[in-house]
């Protein structure tokens, strides 16, 4: 049955075995991790670009900072040096920022979320700078209410737009999958293994009622480092305010209408 919330109609669907699953409230500690790193293939530097005065991991961080249903914020990046930057980024933001593999993004996420001392990490790519923080917050909160889930995202089936990317991951079954071995898409990937093999674990789905996969709000080229401009040009500040309704309305806006 879908369900309205913040502003937009998402559905629950249960991917894997649900027998015996019931509503029970956990208590754990559950912190956003920030994969981020300098690197990028097609727009280097991408996440300290500035855009309107500000980079772009200011504009995720202080969305990130709205949710509440986080009990922190941590960025992961890598230990070469090209990322060196983005340590800095974090010290001068007061955010706690692990450094490991770069290739190896499983165990870089594992380790931040195990520094944290986290049972569960919200994983967020550096490129997402209009994410949702309420849609964040439904997807740990539903987490929380489940018995004990592996997985919570809603990108088993893209219909939210790309750059409301959310995952929910269970410390323990990521840190079970990486114990197990991955193979290297499967490291660099991180949930891969989850959707190669669903029955292995307990995988709640949240599902858009509109399609709207095919929509781009990350960040992956020049040319949507534009886009991002022109949107922030529709909305007013405080910008994190802004959820997905009104971007969406606002990115439909510059396409003349096109979905």
């Amino acid at each position: 049955m879908a369900k309205r919330y913040g502003g937009f109609l998402m559905q629950l669907v249960y991917l894997s075995q649900n027998d015996g699953w019931s509503r029970c409230e956990i208590e754990m500690k559950i912190v956003s991790v920030i994969q981020a790193r300098m690197s990028s293939r097609r727009l280097p530097g991408k996440i300290l670009r500035m855009v309107r005065g500000r980079s772009m991991l200011t504009y995720l961080t202080e969305r990130l900072r709205h949710c509440r249903q986080l009990d922190g914020i941590v960025l992961a990046t890598s230990r070469e040096e090209s990322d060196d930057p983005v340590v800095a980024f974090a010290e001068t933001t007061g955010l706690p920022c692990y450094r490991g593999s770069l290739d190896d993004v499983a165990s870089r996420l594992l380790g931040a979320a195990d520094e944290a001392g986290a049972q569960a990490l919200v994983r967020i790519s550096g490129d997402s700078p209009l994410i949702d923080s309420t849609l964040v917050d439904r997807l740990v909160s539903v987490f929380r209410e489940s018995d004990r889930p592996d997985l919570v995202t809603n990108v088993a089936r893209r219909t939210f737009p790309k750059g409301q990317s959310i995952e929910v991951v269970s410390v323990e079954a990521l840190r079970t999958r990486v114990l197990d071995g991955m193979s290297p898409t499967e490291k660099e990937h991180v949930t891969e293994s989850f959707y190669k093999h669903p029955d292995g674990g307990r995988i709640i789905s949240i599902e858009h009622t509109e399609l709207l996969g095919d929509m781009q709000l990350s960040v992956d080229t020049a040319e949507d480092m534009s886009r991002l401009e022109a949107l922030l040009d529709l909305l007013d500040e405080p910008y994190w305010r802004h959820g997905l309704a009104e971007i969406v309305a606002a990115q439909r806006r510059l396409d003349g209408g096109r979905a």
